[in-house]
């Protein structure tokens, strides 16, 4: 394994290991300026009207984007700075996965887009953000390991 692989794989299980994704239970992959995160519509995941709440499309859209981002700083956290969400189609059962991918660096500004698609692959929101560099170093105590 690479040095850009063993990073995309500590910030996956930097991911998984957050406290609040043991309650929405994501899947992620990161590759070099992209991610994909995914999220099954549960049903304590639906609002009053019987569809997926509009927290979790943004949920997907940001981590997508975050960590496609992420991908190419390989030394800090990355923070988001800005981020825009259209929701274009509701989803009340299946699978969901946003899907990120940077279209600018910069040296200390970044700019991603991404879109969710639901399980059979209709696109059901989409976002961008901008995301800026941090001063929280990846290493052990944040545990990136």
């Amino acid at each position: 394994m690479n040095d850009a692989e063993s990073h995309y794989r500590k910030l996956e299980r930097l991911y998984l290991q957050a406290p609040v994704n043991q309650y929405y239970r994501p899947t992620i992959r990161i590759a070099e300026g992209e991610a994909e995160v995914g999220i099954d519509a549960r049903p304590d995941l639906l609002h009053a009207g019987g569809a997926v709440h509009g927290s979790v499309y943004f949920k997907l859209l940001d981590d997508s984007c975050f960590f496609a981002v992420n991908s190419v700083v390989p030394d800090v956290f990355v923070l988001t700075a800005s981020f825009s969400v259209y929701l274009t189609r509701p989803v009340t059962e299946g699978g969901m996965v946003g899907i990120g991918k940077v279209v600018h660096s910069g040296s200390r500004m970044f700019i991603a887009e991404g879109q969710v698609v639901d399980q059979s692959g209709r696109i059901v929101g989409r976002g961008s953000g901008s995301f800026m560099r941090s001063d929280i170093v990846l290493n052990e105590r944040v545990g990136y390991v």
